[in-house]
């Protein structure tokens, strides 16, 4: 069950699920940054409803995911890709008032830690395909109830999640309604979300889906899914960084090492340091490509 998504089917109703077990990779993110444990919960939460969500891509690419706020947390973002890889981030201002929980409120909820917030949620596509952005107001009753009311009404899908993290492990648990699907028994959605809504926390973080789905569905024929591998893998590289700095131009990397003695660049992502002296960037930019000259034609 560790770092998996696991894929299961109703047999005889129009409804299909995913269950998300994130363990190495959850402890790849935690192990970057010391997240206080009220923000360290909720980006937990935001990772296995990544991977949950980008189970249900139809193309390869990627689901980014953005909790924007104005209170003391100010952003949290987590990437999943379609290849099941994930990375994730935060930024939050401190305050001295909670230092013991780590500069946040111990029993802050979503609103109090995000004030006037949004969720959005970019989807990707590879190949150079135009991406697209869907922007709902961020539920007070947390990262869940919030990608549900997006699936609603940006999606039209009737969608269901139920999330957990703690020091060492997050979890998923998604139903999806499929539409256009006849159902010949008009209780089987209600049916399944309320056994659902049943499912504890200690069972979501703890349990392997079959047993979940045996706890939950033992009376309803379901197929269970071989389980697909889940990792943290952050896309930062040298050839990113070289390039950013060529779009800030040589004299401004030039004047930042007068003030220094070398340029670093710090993924926000993996905090993976990348450096640069004189000599690598009077390199990155020997190296660069001529720029093209306008208004030179060839009749």
């Amino acid at each position: 069950m560790k770092d998996t998504l696991q894929r299961f089917i109703f047999e005889h109703a129009p409804i299909r699920g995913e269950v998300a077990h994130l363990d190495a990779t959850w402890r790849a993110v935690l192990e970057r940054h010391d997240y206080p444990l009220v923000l360290r919960n909720v980006l937990g939460e935001l990772m296995a409803a990544g991977a949950l969500l980008a189970a249900t891509l139809k193309f390869e690419g990627a689901i980014i995911l953005q909790l924007q706020g104005t209170g003391p947390v100010k952003l949290i973002v987590v990437e999943c890709t379609s290849e099941q890889t994930l990375r994730a981030t935060a930024k939050w201002t401190s305050s001295q008032e909670h230092a013991a929980t780590g500069g946040l409120p111990a029993a802050a909820g979503l609103a109090d830690l995000l004030g006037d917030g949004r969720f959005v949620i970019t989807l990707v596509p590879g190949g150079g395909r135009q991406s697209y952005q869907g922007i709902v107001e961020i539920d007070p009753a947390g990262v869940a109830a919030s990608l549900e009311r997006y699936m609603a009404h940006s999606e039209q899908l009737e969608t269901r999640l139920w999330l957990a993290a703690d020091e060492s492990r997050a979890a998923g648990f998604l139903l999806q309604k499929l539409p256009g699907r006849n159902d010949p028994d008009l209780d089987s959605w209600n049916r399944a979300t309320q056994l659902a809504a049943t499912l504890t926390r200690p069972e979501l973080l703890d349990l392997p889906a079959s047993k979940v789905l045996h706890r939950l569905y033992h009376q309803e024929d379901i197929r269970l899914f071989e389980p697909r591998p889940v990792s943290f893998r952050c896309s930062c590289s040298g050839e990113r960084v070289a390039a950013m700095l060529r779009m800030l131009g040589a004299d401004e990397v030039r004047s930042i090492l007068d003030e220094r003695d070398n340029v670093e660049v710090i993924c926000e992502f993996c905090n993976r340091a990348y450096r640069y002296d004189s000599v690598d960037a009077e390199q990155l930019f020997a190296a660069a490509p001529p720029p093209a000259q306008a208004g030179a034609t060839r009749h």
